[in-house]
C-alpha cells in the first residue's frame, strides 16, 4: 500500500488505528506485528500514528482495549445479580477469545487498566456488594475468575496453532494405560468435548459455586 506524503492529513484516529492493528494482528499474529508495519497497513509515516499512540506498548494496549470493547459491547443489557453479571462477562470474554485466537495471549500477559475493563469490573464488584458480600471475597473474584478464564481459553486456543479462530472441540479422551491409572482410565471419557461450550459452562459453574461458598463462609465467621 502506497504511503501518503509527509504533511498530508492521514485521517487517522487513535480508534482507526486500533481497529487496524487488530485486524493486522488477527491476520499475521504478534510475533510480526510492529508500528511500521501497521503503518504500511494504513499507508501512512509512521510518525502519524506516534502522533496518536506513543510508542508499541501502548498500542498493545489500545489492541486490547479494542478487543474488549466488544466484550462490554453488550453490557447494558447484563442482569443485576453478581452470578449473571460473572457468566455475561465470561461467556462474551469466551467468544472474544474465540474471535481473536491470535490477539488473545496479549490480554493474559499484560495488565488490563484500560476504562472498559476497569467499568467491567466495577459492574461485577458493585453487583457483589448489592449482595453484601465480603469485601475480601469480592477483592479476589477478578482474580479467580480470569485466573480460570485465561489459564481454560490459552489451553483451548493452543489447539489451534493457524489462528482460525476455530478451537478443537469434542475431542477423544485421552488414552491411559489401565493398568498404571486405573482412576484416570474410568475418569477419561468424561473428558471427551474439551474446549466445547458445555465443558466451559460447566468449569464456569463450578467457579462460581465457588466464590459463592466462599461468600457464604465468610459471612458465617
Amino acid at each position: 500500500m502506497a504511503k501518503r506524503t509527509q504533511g498530508k492529513p492521514a485521517g487517522l484516529s487513535r480508534e482507526r488505528i486500533a481497529a487496524a492493528a487488530v485486524e493486522l494482528v488477527d491476520r499475521q499474529g504478534l510475533e510480526s506485528f510492529g508500528v511500521r508495519r501497521l503503518a504500511s497497513e494504513l499507508g501512512v509515516d509512521p510518525m502519524s500514528i506516534y502522533n496518536h499512540i506513543k510508542g508499541k506498548a501502548a498500542l498493545l494496549d489500545a489492541v486490547s482495549e479494542a478487543v474488549l470493547t466488544e466484550v462490554s459491547a453488550t453490557a447494558a443489557q447484563w442482569p443485576d445479580e453478581w452470578t449473571d453479571v460473572a457468566r455475561a462477562m465470561a461467556r462474551g470474554y469466551r467468544d472474544m477469545a474465540i474471535r481473536h485466537p491470535r490477539i488473545f495471549p496479549l490480554l493474559t500477559t499484560r495488565a488490563q487498566t484500560s476504562a472498559v475493563a476497569l467499568e467491567a469490573l466495577e459492574r461485577l464488584a458493585a453487583a457483589m456488594r448489592r449482595a453484601e458480600i465480603a469485601d475480601q471475597t469480592i477483592s479476589d473474584a477478578p482474580m479467580v475468575l480470569f485466573g480460570f478464564l485465561n489459564g481454560y481459553l490459552l489451553a483451548i486456543l493452543s489447539t489451534d496453532p493457524d489462528g482460525s479462530g476455530d478451537p478443537a472441540t469434542g475431542t477423544a479422551p485421552p488414552a491411559f494405560d489401565p493398568a498404571r491409572y486405573p482412576t484416570l482410565t474410568a475418569l477419561a471419557a468424561l473428558q471427551a468435548g474439551f474446549g466445547s461450550e458445555a465443558e466451559f459452562e460447566r468449569m464456569l459453574e463450578a467457579v462460581l459455586v465457588g466464590i459463592a461458598g466462599g461468600a457464604a463462609g465468610r459471612r458465617d465467621h
